[in-house]
């Protein structure tokens, strides 16, 4: 198991808690990120190596090395991290909690298989697990949205390191508690914004970010299409809570009468605003993105207009230097998009892509280079679970900790009080509020159900 850093790790950033972020400043200019990141970029086209012995893939680790781990909420998303991180030589999971039967029994199945015992332990309340098993190091947290920011704010107040999945926040007040915890903690966090920590991606965030593109006027976000309602649908017998224990699955949502139709297809609660996050559903894949490549992780935009529909295509989010950031369903051959345009240039990119699709195929001759000298300089591997990984041994944050997950949600969940009051709204990030805006500041937060709080 790995010993615990007793003491807080040191802060590049300070952590944004209802303020401000310090070091950050809102003001940007575009100028001033063209500058900063230019500087940044001065081995841009030299070709370096990141070693197999960073990404801790040489060889299998001892088990008194290994990161000892525990998973909530494993079905879906969570069943594919967990089969991922079960090939890591350095990782250990000895126990799965979920509050469906099925999947907490096929998790528990598939560590067992991997290890050749009956040793991992399952749970259905994520209680049990935190307070019973002392030897973790880290958690996964990959539950529906309205549990993300509880269940890890619970993990790192029990001394756990995080990954959660995204959207890992209801509200920008979840976001604040979020920062505020992992530091008064000192835990390491990390979203699973997996983008951040993917080739192509990085690759189309360094053009922007490096100033191959010119001067970056707009930046366009791929969302599908929006729903938020409010209705619920008519109650059933709630099942046997061994088989889906259906209080534990509400957690700090409203309390609703149990329907089947909420657990169909893929997250079929999501189109509901009691359950799911609206626009931040989907835009958590790729506001972040935009943000990275303006060199804005840590920060939110100011302005949002609203586009005059219900499904948020069109809706337009400015940031203090005046880049626009739209959000669109269009565009793209595949999901998660994103196209970043500038004087001189541009580069779009989704899930799928062999290569990024660029404005001159001259943009795409250093794609290694570009890729392999943002590892050398950042010291991140193109893996998103390993910096995860690495961050829990370093105690370094990892590409998408709590402030960075903090400040991109808040986009997102600014772009959803634009669209719920349908008008356009103004957001000032040193302050943490909607400016001269009493009816948006009480979207800034979400009541919880009891007992459940953070």
């Amino acid at each position: 198991m790995i010993e615990r850093n007793s003491h807080p790790r040191e802060r590049r950033l300070g952590a944004h808690t209802g303020s401000r972020v310090e070091g950050l400043g809102s003001r940007l200019s575009r100028r001033r990120l063209l500058k900063t990141a230019a500087a940044a970029c001065a081995a841009f086209a030299l070709p370096h190596a990141v070693p197999a012995a960073a990404l801790g893939l040489e060889e299998k680790a001892a088990p008194s090395d290994r990161i000892v781990m525990g998973g909530i909420g494993i079905g879906g998303r969570g069943g594919y991290d967990l089969s991922v991180l079960l090939e890591q030589p350095d990782v250990q999971f000895v126990a799965v909690c979920d509050v469906q039967k099925v999947r907490r029994d096929g998790a528990k199945s598939a560590v067992d298989a991997k290890y050749g015992n009956t040793d991992c332990a399952a749970y259905r309340d994520l209680r049990e697990l935190l307070g019973e098993r002392a030897e973790l190091d880290a958690v996964l947290i990959a539950t529906g949205d309205r549990w993300h920011a509880a269940a890890a704010i619970m993990a790192m107040k029990a001394g756990k390191d995080v990954f959660c999945e995204k959207p890992c926040t209801m509200s920008i007040a979840d976001g604040q508690a979020l920062v505020d915890t992992a530091r008064r903690h000192g835990r390491i966090f990390q979203a699973g914004m997996q983008r951040l920590s993917e080739a192509n991606f990085v690759f189309a965030d360094e053009l922007a970010r490096c100033g191959r593109l010119g001067e970056v006027h707009t930046v366009y976000a791929h969302i599908i299409p929006f729903q938020m309602r409010t209705d619920w649908l008519p109650a059933q017998p709630e099942p046997d809570p061994q088989t889906l224990d259906w209080d534990l699955w509400l957690g700090p949502a409203p309390r609703r009468p149990y329907s089947a139709g909420y657990l169909g297809g893929c997250g079929a609660w999501l189109d509901y605003y009691d359950f799911g996050t609206g626009v931040a559903g989907w835009g958590s894949h790729t506001i972040c993105q935009c943000q990275s490549a303006l060199g804005a992780l840590r920060t939110s935009a100011v302005e949002y207009e609203y586009p005059g529909n219900d499904a948020a295509e069109g809706l337009a989010a400015r940031f203090a230097g005046g880049v626009k950031m739209v959000l669109t369903a269009q565009g793209w051959r595949g999901s998660c998009g994103v196209r970043y345009e500038g004087s001189e240039g541009w580069v779009s990119v989704a899930d799928g892509y062999q290569r990024p699709d660029v404005s001159s195929p001259s943009l795409l001759d250093e794609f290694q280079e570009v890729v392999r000298a943002y590892m050398a300089r950042s010291g991140r591997a193109m893996h998103h679970l390993r910096d995860f990984l690495a961050g829990v041994r370093t105690r370094r944050p990892c590409v998408a900790d709590e402030v960075v997950t903090h400040c991109t949600m808040t986009t997102n969940h600014a772009a959803n009080a634009c669209m719920l009051l349908k008008r356009n709204v103004k957001w000032d990030p040193e302050k943490a509020e909607f400016v001269g805006d009493p009816e948006a500041n009480r979207l800034r937060s979400r009541p919880m159900r009891a007992p459940w709080r953070v």
